[in-house]
């Protein structure tokens, strides 16, 4: 069965400033397959030498022409050359992968011009570590910074539509569908934790190469913390299971506590195997402590403290900006105040030359 051909766009692109030679124009391409998306970034000479290759590989021309190339203009200097590059390639990319003859894309030259897999395993290595650099430059872009972003949004959407799939189906006691909606949920938010990795990478890069301002850079980090944290709220809700699933919820025969032995264990009133003590004292079990053993109490409660410690450190990040706000606002109030004194002595020199016109002209 053959894989479905990728959607491919170019949102957006980009100038590149690195090394000593004169800048050039890089065209971000978008490329969403079945299982991951990514980020690829070619020049208009890459183009050229994908369309030579293709012409040799396959023996007849893409069925789409390549933009012409202009000598005397630069896509650098003129954005009007760059958006009708940008259409024109788009054009060209999408008419090769959903042509009905497959012979220009099953090329070599095509699969790694986009990091598409190859069929064996060590292509495919080699694919996977290119298309990880290219997201990773690609994040560094701000255009493309956003369009990761919104993809880590999805994610996190279809995180949440899945665990209430999950909350759902155990209501109706089908574990079947519990366990296949737990899955796609725990995938969703694997790819999400990759994405804003990915993210904080690009601001850094962002930030050293000062493509962004400050303003935009501490937005954009909000954002990340943002997601961060709703993240870990989703993780930590994959990872506890619905109450009707513990509670052994559903009389047929799929529930979890058809046996004596597992009513008894997720039974709050019942002693658990071997007993535990949380603290000095006996303990009530809570929903999340009552599924876990002593050494899942432990990384319940280890997760706990990172998720508090990471809540600190974004409060410390926050507070310590408006303090820095404050200090602002206070150095700009001296400023204003000092003003003001000056604007009085002034008022008070000028009030006594007026008096002292006055006197003369009674005198005269």
């Amino acid at each position: 069965m053959m894989a479905p051909p990728p959607e491919i766009a170019i949102p957006s692109t980009s100038i590149s400033d690195e090394g000593s030679g004169k800048p050039y124009t890089l065209f971000n391409i978008t490329l969403r397959l079945p299982l991951r998306s990514y980020v690829v970034q070619k020049r208009y000479s890459d183009f050229n030498k994908l369309h030579e290759a293709l012409q040799q590989q396959v023996g007849e021309a893409p069925p789409q022409p390549l933009p012409p190339k202009h000598w005397l203009k630069s896509t650098v200097n003129s954005p009007d050359l760059t958006r009708q590059r940008q259409v024109g390639l788009e054009r060209y990319l999408k008419t090769i992968a959903e042509s009905p003859d497959r012979r220009w894309r099953d090329t070599s030259a095509w699969r790694a011009f986009l990091n598409l897999p190859s069929s064996s395993t060590t292509n495919s290595a080699a694919s996977a570590g290119g298309r990880a650099s290219n997201v990773a430059s690609g994040a560094a872009d701000p255009s493309t910074w956003l369009e990761l972003h919104k993809e880590l949004k999805q994610h996190l959407h279809d995180a949440r539509i899945s665990l209430s799939k999950r909350d759902g189906a155990a209501d109706s006691g089908n574990m079947t569908a519990v366990a296949e909606a737990a899955t796609a949920a725990r995938k969703s938010i694997v790819r999400g934790g990759t994405l804003i990795v990915r993210l904080v990478d690009g601001l850094k890069k962002m930030q050293e190469s000062g493509r962004i301002g400050d303003g935009e850079l501490r937005r954009r980090r909000d954002l990340v913390s943002t997601a961060k944290m709703e993240r870990e709220g989703l993780d930590k809700l994959a990872n506890s299971m619905p109450a009707t699933v513990v509670g052994g919820g559903g009389s047929g025969s799929g529930g979890l506590a058809a046996s004596p032995e597992k009513a008894k264990l997720f039974n709050g009133n019942g002693a658990r195997p071997g007993g535990r003590r949380l603290g000095g004292p006996p303990a009530a079990e809570t929903d999340k402590t009552r599924e876990l053993d002593n050494q899942g109490v432990l990384m319940l409660q280890k997760q706990e403290m990172e998720a508090q410690d990471s809540q600190l450190d974004q409060l410390t990040a926050i507070i310590r900006r408006q303090k820095e706000m404050g200090l602002q606002i206070n150095e700009e109030v001296e400023r204003q105040t000092q003003m003001l004194d000056m604007l009085d002595e002034d008022e008070a020199r000028v009030s006594s030359k007026l008096g002292v016109a006055n006197n003369r002209i009674r005198k005269m």
